[in-house]
């Protein structure tokens, strides 16, 4: 009768034998000399004619006659019950990464067991002769019956017999280890960027000047290189989203050395290269060498011409193209031409040329370069802005006889002195809404359409030129038009007489301007901004540091003091005594650190900029072209730096299109809808 016990794993039997006087036999592999430990039997053969001796690891009973005592069967009931739990597991479907996997069959038989010492193919408990059996190793179990001890031997598996003779030459079977699917992709993933490693190790930074430069020189790209318009390539952002991107960077280099508004026409275009050339009244000459300006850039070469035959006009060039004056000096060179007789005292304000802009900072400067061409003609020039109270309006549209010619003014101040009829808009000859994106925003929408409805923008009313023409001529101006523009003024004109005059860099990213995007973590920003503060020398003129919201620029504004960095702060919740004279005081150097938000980006002159920081990444690609156009522009001393910080996803997606129109050297994505759209029919 047999009895076997299995225990974990691996298989293991321990075979009892009884025999037919009911005395158990238990398996010999060493001779048991009571009173000794285990460690300590001997391990010589029992000699022939010798007593027989018990062989069995367990005590033997002092009684005699009495048998050693069996193991109880409780002790293996709990491996019993694990190993079957293993085998339902076993055969149980697993399921990994959403992939079922069908439970493999062992492909290795069972190995028989041998007890260690033991002669092979004898069951006699005699070691074999000649030398001492000594055991490979022991397993101490305890048997727990009246406390009793012992100790099993070692159970080994048993090599067939054919093998035995080929074993010793044969190379041992190789362990087979499972590895989990995640760490098998980590494993080829690092597989992968070793390869890479090596390939950046062995690859060749771009010869000759480069348009992009990264801080991985594969990802660098030469002048020589072109994209095609189909062809995705590769992006030093297109892993900015993940975390372990931050620290990454790279720049477009400037491609060349003056702005794009400043190169000469080509020989076959009729556009002449002087102001005198273009046809204007000696007076805006005069004017002209007041402001020591001898040369037209080409949305002036484009624009003066058309707009002198009284055409209305959208007009859309890059920032810093000299854009005021292009549609300055022709609408001034027609009031010259067309003089007319004084007003009435008692009657209201009555300019004939109006110019809407956003901000009172702009109001002012076009005033400034506006009184500067007009002064020589004798012609008044005001500028009406909002902020105070009713009695300001007036007085700030007080003029001598025969009344203001010219008026600059804000959308606020404008509808406000209209319904108090401080201002009368019949006799207006011609209109210009300067920075129509912002004009068109949301806050300023309302207050628009209500100006162009007391203007005389009827279509077919009686004009300078007879019946037929539009009475007022409107002029749109701006560096980005946005989508809903034509039709806000098609409630009020018609739109399909308007003529559309482009620069053929417009919505292109300025090729004389360094650009550096940095994607950093936010809590990485100041320090960056305060390094950047720190290298820039005093001399290397002003910097504008840009922030998406008033809050941001109030917060940086008491670190940059904490850090006693002088610095002025321009945002539009400022009340309007407070924002008086700030960007006048930036501009004429007192203070060279502006911290503002986008509402110094719209038309402002920054000529003495040389650094742009966007602490604020912008929120549209609009936004970061006015932005960019702080610098490199018409009259700029140096071409200056773009340095953006990339902290957000949203901003990610951004910077890849930008790095895209860079590497293809084509315009923003998503900005010529408004402007290339087809007019209406029978216009």
């Amino acid at each position: 009768m047999e009895r076997r016990f299995t225990t974990g794993k691996t298989p293991r039997s321990v075979l009892w034998r009884e025999r037919a006087g009911g005395a158990p036999s238990y398996p010999t592999g060493l001779p048991w000399q009571p009173g000794r430990p285990l460690t300590q039997q001997s391990g010589s053969p029992a000699e022939p004619g010798d007593a027989p001796r018990h062989t069995s690891s367990f005590p033997r009973a002092r009684g005699a006659g009495s048998s050693p005592p069996e193991p109880p069967r409780a002790a293996f009931a709990p491996a019993g019950a694990a190993l079957r739990r293993q085998r339902e597991k076993a055969n149980r479907p697993h399921r990994l990464r959403g992939t079922a996997r069908r439970a493999q069959p062992s492909r290795v038989a069972p190995p028989r067991l041998r007890w260690a010492g033991s002669t092979e193919g004898s069951g006699s408990s005699t070691a074999s002769s000649g030398s001492a059996a000594t055991p490979r190793g022991v397993v101490a179990m305890a048997l727990g019956r009246g406390g009793t001890a012992a100790a099993l031997p070692l159970l080994l598996p048993r090599r067939p017999a054919g093998t035995r003779a080929a074993a010793a030459g044969a190379e041992p079977p190789e362990a087979v280890v499972r590895i989990p699917w995640a760490l098998r992709v980590r494993l080829q993933r690092g597989a992968q960027r070793r390869r890479r490693g090596h390939g950046e190790v062995a690859t060749v930074a771009p010869s000759g000047r480069l348009l992009l430069r990264s801080r991985r020189p594969e990802l660098s790209q030469p002048r020589w290189q072109t994209v095609g318009r189909w062809e995705q390539p590769p992006l030093v952002s297109a892993g900015w989203k993940h975390r372990k991107a931050c620290g990454d960077y790279f720049q477009l280099e400037p491609s060349q050395e003056a702005a794009p508004a400043l190169q000469a026409p080509p020989a076959e275009a009729g556009q002449g290269p002087t102001f005198a050339e273009l046809g204007l009244q000696p007076a805006l000459l005069a004017g002209l060498e007041r402001l020591s300006i001898g040369r037209p850039t080409a949305v002036q070469r484009l624009a003066i011409p058309a707009l002198r035959r009284g055409r209305s006009a959208l007009c859309a060039a890059e920032t810093g193209s000299g854009k005021t004056l292009a549609y300055l000096l022709p609408l001034l060179d027609g009031l010259l031409g067309r003089p007319e007789g004084p007003a009435a005292p008692a009657e209201p304000a009555a300019p004939r040329g109006l110019v809407v802009v956003p901000s009172r900072e702009l109001a002012a400067q076009v005033g400034a370069v506006a009184a500067a061409l007009c002064a020589p003609a004798g012609l008044a020039v005001r500028g009406l802005t909002g902020g105070g109270a009713a009695g300001g309006l007036r007085r700030q549209l007080r003029a001598p006889p025969p009344g203001p010619a010219v008026l600059l003014g804000t959308p606020g101040a404008l509808r406000e002195a209209l319904r108090r009829r401080f201002l009368a808009l019949a006799r207006l000859r011609w209109m210009v809404l300067d920075e129509a994106d912002t004009l068109m925003d949301d806050s300023f929408t309302e207050l628009l359409e209500e100006i162009l409805a007391h203007a005389p923008l009827a279509a077919g009313a009686p004009g300078p030129a007879g019946p037929g023409e539009e009475r007022t001529q409107v002029v749109v101006v701006g560096a980005t038009f946005p989508a809903g523009l034509r039709e806000t003024l098609a409630k009020f004109i018609d739109v399909g007489r308007f003529v559309t005059l482009t620069t053929q860099s417009l919505h292109r990213l300025p090729p004389h301007v360094q650009q550096k995007f940095i994607r950093l973590k936010g809590r990485d920003k100041l320090r960056e901004l305060l390094q950047l503060l720190k290298e820039h020398p005093s001399s290397g003129g002003a910097v504008l540091i840009f922030c998406n919201s008033a809050s941001t620029v109030n917060w940086l504004g008491y670190i940059l003091d904490d850090h006693r960095i002088k610095h002025l702060r321009l945002q539009g919740q400022m009340s309007a005594a407070a924002r008086a004279g700030i960007f006048a005081s930036f501009q004429k150097g007192v203070v060279s650190v502006l911290v503002c938000t986008d509402l110094a980006s719209r038309g402002l002159d920054t000529s003495s900029v040389q650094l742009v920081v966007n602490y604020d990444f912008p929120d549209t690609l609009q936004d970061y072209l006015h932005r960019v156009g702080r610098v490199g522009r018409v009259g700029s001393k140096a071409l200056g730096v773009v340095v953006s910080f990339v902290t957000h996803r949203w901003d990610v997606d951004l910077v890849r299109k930008i790095e895209t129109a860079a590497r293809k050297r084509t315009g923003l994505p998503g900005m010529d809808s408004s402007i290339n759209k087809p007019s209406p029919k029978g216009g």
